[in-house]
């Protein structure tokens, strides 16, 4: 009952996805004077890459039909509005100065342009799916004399080169002439000529790689440098730890599990009790949590996001993801996120019963992480709207949002919580709990939760630092992200990482005979989120140019939930890990 629904819809997901992945020569190939689709998609300032608008809200030449392409969830979810333009870029049909339309801008026309110039917009056209990217304009200004007007200039003229081999379109190129511009300083009518160009060139360059100009500078040799050093220390890092939790194993914990794993005299226990301080609390140690509930729905929550990351990474790894498919990524994530809720609804409920809960926590999982992120989605969304730019979603995508939770996320998530319920089994636990808990010692202050979270999640943040930047740069600028070989490597170090620090906190935090370890060792091991979302305001400040309520109030918002879902991830690690060492330490000493 568990298995087949998952294998269907991901079977039905990767068929899908393949389907939006595979394209060929034959899918792209024209004749002499094909006409080769165009399109507008969006325009924006550089420097907030999400702060996108459609082509026409600027005042451009447009059509006297203007046809809008039909996108699926992903590319909506991308911001992308594709529109038809005026600019016919025929296959193999050279053109020098085409009028596209000869137009009177008015003072309002004219200070929308002035404000984008001012603001470094950019616009972006896909010629046969190939991206587009120019400036609309310039601004001249003279830093060295005061007296100087700042002169704002729109561009009125592009020029197309076109590289194809046989009849693909394999690489296009857009150049602004010099002195091909108009002033819109003044607040004044202007009459403006917008005209283009087209050049055709033959290359060699097979279709296959046509798009590897767009991807070719995150793999040059000193970038690839940077990417395998940062794996070097981590590893190293990691060996180091691995290293020195043997040496303590050998040194210490094997010496005080043999004392105690053989049969002894009661005097003899008694007095190696008081260098042995976790052997003490064996009768406590296995002690469910308070909050079961949540504590339950927290690991459920943090399953499903783990699943959701590697199967993202295995689909990263088999080419799912090319640069020039709009809205794959986002479709994965969607489909995949749904698909996982089975997981999600088993893994809580399953372990809920194990905790002896009685009764369902469905809603709390459900609702754990997915409702953070609707509150969320909900207010920039709403922002989105008030700026009217294209990152807010239509009415359509918000209603096959709405029937993908309802149909397809819900009934998984409550399918997996039935038949977690109905697969209940007793907690494993090698030592008996007493009826009596024992007093908790008190702490100085550098075991508290917080000191020990920090400390935490050093090591494991050290290991994704270089890589969190350029995530960073692909998401919240104009980077593409092809690695994702480096980047599984990455988070499996990340992974082993975080369970062998968490699990020595844990035994120091035995040592002391502090016996509520099932939260801190969650907390800990999560605490590499907010060790992201510290980083995330660095960045934003120090390496980043965004700017204006919008941008900050999407890069916050969506950074915290992003970081939220780490959290659940690496403190589900972390407290599994904990929660084998636990089983495996007290198992091998004798309890009663």
């Amino acid at each position: 009952m568990v298995v087949l629904p998952k294998i269907h819809f991901l079977t039905l997901l990767l068929i899908y996805l393949g389907s939006q992945v595979q394209s060929n020569a034959s899918d792209h190939g024209y004749s002499d004077g094909d006409t080769v689709p165009f399109y507008a998609n969006k325009v924006g300032p550089f420097s907030n890459a999400q702060e996108t608008y459609a082509y026409y809200d600027l005042p451009f030449c447009s059509p006297d039909d203007v046809k809008e392409k039909k996108l699926n969830l992903g590319e909506m979810l991308n911001g992308d509005r594709l529109v038809s333009t005026p600019y016919k870029v025929e296959f193999l049909v050279d053109k020098d100065f085409e009028v596209v339309c000869n137009k009177t801008l008015s003072k309002t026309d004219v200070a929308k342009f002035r404000k984008a110039i001012e603001q470094d917009y950019y616009v972006q056209f896909y010629y046969d799916d190939l991206p587009i990217w120019a400036f609309i304009g310039k601004f001249d200004k003279d830093y060295y004399n005061e007296g100087y007007k700042t002169k704002y200039l729109l561009y009125r003229d592009f020029e197309f080169e076109v590289f194809y081999n046989k009849d693909n379109v394999i690489e296009v190129n857009l150049r602004v002439p010099t002195n091909s511009w108009t002033d819109v300083t003044e607040d004044k009518e202007v009459d403006v000529a917008f005209t283009y160009s087209v050049k055709w060139k033959v290359t060699e360059q097979p279709f296959d790689k046509r798009m590897e100009k767009y991807v070719g500078s995150l793999i040059l040799p000193h970038h690839m440098s940077i990417h395998h050093d940062s794996i070097t220390f981590s590893s190293v890092t990691l060996v180091i730890l691995i290293i020195c939790l043997l040496i303590f194993y050998f040194l210490v914990l094997r010496k005080d599990i043999f004392k105690n794993s053989v049969d002894v005299e009661e005097e003899q226990v008694t007095s190696n009790q008081e260098d042995i301080g976790w052997k003490n609390i064996h009768g406590d140690v296995f002690r469910f949590p308070q909050h079961k509930s949540l504590f339950a729905a927290a690991l459920g929550a943090g399953t499903q996001l783990l699943l959701l990351i590697t199967v993202i990474l295995g689909l990263g790894l088999f080419g799912v993801f090319q640069p020039y498919i709009r809205g794959v990524l986002w479709n994965a994530l969607i489909m995949v996120y749904a698909v996982t809720s089975l997981v999600s609804g088993y893994t809580s409920v399953h372990f809920y019963q194990q905790l002896e809960g009685t009764n369902w926590n469905l809603l709390l999982t459900g609702g754990l992480y997915s409702g953070p992120l609707f509150l969320t989605f909900t207010f920039l969304n709403f922002v989105a709207m008030l700026y009217g730019t294209t990152t807010a979603l239509p009415l359509k995508a918000i209603v096959m949002l709405s029937l993908l939770w309802m149909f397809l996320a819900s009934p998984l998530l409550f399918l997996g919580g039935f038949v977690g319920k109905t697969r209940t089994s007793e907690f494993q636990a090698p030592c008996k709990t007493l009826k009596i808990p024992r007093e908790v010692p008190k702490l100085r202050w550098y075991r508290g939760a917080l000191p020990q979270m920090i400390l935490a999640g050093i090591l494991p943040f050290s290991v994704i630092y270089i890589q969190i930047y350029y995530i960073f740069a692909s998401v919240w600028g104009h980077r593409i992200y092809i690695l994702y070989s480096i980047l599984c490597v990455v988070f499996l170090l990340l992974l082993i990482m975080t369970a062998l620090v968490s699990v020595a906190l844990t035994y120091f935090q035995l040592a002391i005979e502090d016996h509520q370890w099932w939260w801190r060792s969650f907390f800990c091991g999560g605490s590499t989120g907010l060790y992201l979302y510290v980083y995330s305001i660095w960045y934003y400040f120090s390496r980043s140019d965004m700017n204006g309520f919008l941008q900050t109030s999407l890069f916050f918002g969506y950074m915290a939930i992003v970081c939220f879902g780490v959290f659940l991830v690496l403190g589900n690690v972390g407290f599994h890990a904990s929660l084998f060492f636990v089983r495996y330490l007290y198992a091998a000493i004798k309890c009663d």
